[in-house]
């Protein structure tokens, strides 16, 4: 019989704890300037009633553009771009297969008809795939502002010859406009279980969505400061939430694609 061990779950549980508020308080800290510089750019969008949009071209960073979009305490003025071709709800290999197209991500931002004067937000975990830099590669031909968060360390760390990458094997932070990075490791998981020789328990959903939640409030704190307080989702299943989205549904309904 093989040989049996007490792990001690509450310790690893409480490491990966300490590996997430460690990478959010070096977000916190080191991407200060990154991320005020950002929400400058999308508080002049908000202000002049231009759209914000968000694309996470990739299976799991779907996850993130999807967590700034409808969302209680969010903006109004966020347009996610929810493309069916990565979503895992239609299958995670196809997911993961289309992400490496090349091509793809252009075809993408063509059908949503982005151009001079608009914003794009693009999330990617690792920050390399081809989908994401064809992304981010048309949006900037096309005069798009272009905001990307992602690793620089997981994409610098991650070889040319990756199958995953753009034929370019261009990283993201290096072609956007302005670049706020997530600090997620190389491999994502940070975990490592006593006896196992694959790290467990991945960071770059948590990492995400904080970095796109501090760039809401510093956004969101530079509009107040102009005098101007943004529309804002509140909970539909809070008292009130209803009536008080009801009041902007239809100043957004025809222009936010996925409403």
């Amino acid at each position: 019989m093989p040989e049996t061990k007490t792990i001690d779950a509450d310790a690893l549980c409480a490491a990966y704890f300490g590996e997430t508020q460690a990478i959010m308080q070096r977000i916190l800290g080191e991407e200060r300037d990154g991320l005020d510089r950002a929400a400058a750019r999308l508080a002049d969008q908000i202000a002049a009633d231009r759209l914000v949009y968000i694309f996470g071209p990739g299976g799991h960073s779907n996850l993130a553009s999807q967590e700034v979009f409808f969302r209680a305490g969010g903006l109004m003025h966020v347009s996610a771009i929810l493309d069916e071709g990565t979503l895992l709800s239609n299958g995670a290999l196809r997911s993961m297969a289309i992400e490496r197209t090349p091509g793809y991500g252009k075809v993408v931002i063509t059908d949503q008809r982005l151009g001079e004067g608009d914003l794009l937000i693009l999330v990617n975990a690792y920050g390399i795939n081809a989908a994401l830099i064809d992304a981010a590669l048309e949006a900037k031909r096309r005069g798009v502002f272009v905001i990307g968060v992602s690793s620089r360390e997981h994409a610098s760390n991650t070889s040319p010859d990756h199958p995953a990458r753009h034929p370019t094997k261009h990283n993201l932070h290096e072609i956007v406009d302005i670049a706020i990075d997530t600090k997620v490791p190389i491999g994502d998981a940070v975990v490592r279980v006593p006896g196992m020789s694959q790290d467990i328990a991945a960071i770059s959903t948590f990492a995400n969505a904080f970095a796109l939640n501090c760039l809401v409030i510093r956004t969101v704190a530079k509009l107040v400061e102009r005098g101007i307080e943004p529309p804002v989702w509140r909970s539909g299943n809070a008292p009130g939430g209803d009536e008080a989205n009801g009041r902007f549904i239809a100043r957004f309904h025809d222009r936010v694609r996925a409403l």
